[in-house]
């Protein structure tokens, strides 16, 4: 088992490490204006990678309101790099009334050289817009089902100066291994999962920073990785199995906003379809403390209350989703969170755990909103098509080349490249619902704009703490409302914690 870090200890919470990890969020919903403001008061700011080539490509051809983007491209150190994007994409005008976004070309195991570029800049911009004005630490959330972008995102980051990275959905074994080769300047690779791949196959995805720049790539500090885990038997796989240092752990529970892990064992659905998760699903907390790396809990910690609990059970602190996404600085768009905060102030906030709706088969909540893809109409309404393509599975032709197919793009696509029927059903292009989220929606041909679909935690209910009759409120005063238990919670030794102690879904 890996050792902990220096100074990683139980006993090591309060002062060194954060107690509050601001969540990492859809599709730039945890933008770089949430995680800097986030970051300023000590806390830890995450930014999403999610998509975030597109995004920056979309920024500018929206204008670049601000001028931010041009302002964190000009730190870039490589110039031309940032010059090449800025004359391809930048319109100063912004976009023509009525027309769409360019859309880019898709990832592939081995990315063409613009590609990679737009994903090393624009990783590096999002950190460097969340680092400005302060010296405290930015976080950034990968998913590992994303992993066609992961070796060039993860590389702009850090050289963006990130200093923690949190990676779930999925088992991240080789992100260690990556992280450290990167930190020394040196090449990186990461297996991508590919459906029917054989053992001779060659399904390594590599990154050379030396090559991609053309000359010695410097030497990068080492963030701290935070594996994303929902089981004990997850932790310590990560822990046994991975090629280096896992510094600690968010213990995320079905509750939680996004993705959620699916349940162990045979699948069973509540009467309104969702799956329902029971005691193989429950974290022992005491087993994870005895493991001498922090862990976070998520998933329902919106509260100050909760935040108390989780230090009485010996975490390090929450990580916090739902009420971030509701605050001034997120990236949800202003039309979506007015209609839903209206909609929680009311009582009549809803959120549903769809384990049909993405791609990856993973559940995925959804809060309940007109004019969303929550309403089975809309999503009836639009026609299939994957143009973007994050998502998509890779796998094994019957000629032994990679390919990609998404079971949101068009049955008879899917079926055609060896996919099965019954997994399009209900599926959903998350793709564009997340983009269409933060104000970025694809206008179609008949000028109609995709639709959003906005993920959120279970506990909406937990945005009222901080309206107090008001209809907004800044990231400070989540920071302010989380951390006004800390200071007086009991912290609980792991030693002295109970081996009845856990965490996570109980059956319903």
């Amino acid at each position: 088992m890996t050792p902990p870090v220096d100074g990683f200890c139980n006993n090591y919470r309060m002062s060194q490490l954060p107690v509050v990890i601001q969540g990492g969020m859809g599709a730039a919903v945890s933008n770089w204006r949430l995680a800097q403001a986030v970051s300023k008061t000590g806390q830890l700011g995450v930014v999403s990678s999610v998509a975030l080539d597109t995004i920056l490509c979309r920024r500018l051809q929206d204008g670049d309101p601000g001028g931010h983007m041009r302002r964190g491209l000009a730190m870039f150190p490589y110039p031309e790099m940032a010059q090449r994007i800025l004359d391809k994409h930048f319109k100063p005008k912004g976009r023509d009334k009525g027309a769409g976004y360019k859309l880019l070309p898709m990832l592939a195991r081995e990315n063409s050289r613009e590609a990679n570029e737009l994903l090393v800049v624009a990783n590096f911009v999002e950190v460097m817009l969340a680092r400005e004005g302060h010296s405290n630490p930015v976080g950034i959330n990968l998913m590992e089902k994303i992993q066609l972008p992961f070796l060039a995102s993860l590389y702009g980051a850090m050289l963006g100066g990130i200093s923690y990275v949190l990676m779930g959905a999925g088992i991240p074994l080789k992100v260690p291994g990556a992280i450290d080769a990167f930190a020394e300047g040196q090449a990186a690779s990461y297996p991508l999962s590919v459906t029917g791949a054989q053992a001779e196959d060659d399904i390594l995805m590599r990154f050379d920073p030396t090559e991609f720049f053309g000359q010695e790539a410097p030497k990068l500090k080492r963030p701290t990785f935070l594996a994303i885990i929902s089981s004990n038997t997850l932790a310590t796989t990560m822990l046994r199995r991975s090629n280096g240092r896992v510094d600690g752990f968010i213990i995320e529970g079905p509750t939680a906003g996004g993705h959620n892990a699916p349940p162990r064992g045979q699948m069973i659905y509540n009467e309104r379809g969702e799956c329902v998760y029971g005691e193989r699903d429950v974290v022992d907390l005491a087993k994870i403390a005895q493991m001498g790396v922090p862990f976070w809990l998520a998933g329902g910690y919106g509260t100050a209350e909760r935040v108390a609990e989780a230090l009485e059970l010996g975490a390090a602190g929450v990580q916090v989703g739902t009420a971030f996404a509701f605050c001034e600085e997120s990236g949800m768009r202003d039309e979506y969170k007015n209609a839903l905060i209206a909609k929680i102030l009311k009582g009549e906030g809803e959120v549903f755990t769809d384990p049909r709706s993405s791609p990856t088969g993973f559940p995925f909540k959804a809060a309940q909103l007109e004019g969303t893809s929550s309403e089975p109409e809309v999503y009836a309404r639009r026609k299939r098509i994957c143009d973007i393509g994050i998502l998509r599975e890779s796998y094994r032709t019957p000629e032994g080349k990679i390919a990609y197919r998404c079971s949101a793009e068009p049955e008879n696509v899917f079926v055609t490249k060896g996919g099965e029927l019954v997994e399009t059903e209900g599926r959903k292009c998350l793709c564009n619902c997340l983009l269409a989220d933060i104000g970025m929606a694809q206008v179609l041909k008949d000028g109609s704009e995709e639709p959003g679909l906005v993920t959120t935690g279970d506990d909406l209910a937990s945005v009222r703490h901080y309206l107090a009759g008001r209809s907004s409120y800044p990231a400070t005063d989540v920071v302010k409302g989380l951390m006004a238990a800390a200071a007086t919670a009991k912290i609980v030794p792991a030693a002295a914690e109970s081996k009845e102690t856990t965490v996570g879904a109980t059956a319903s």
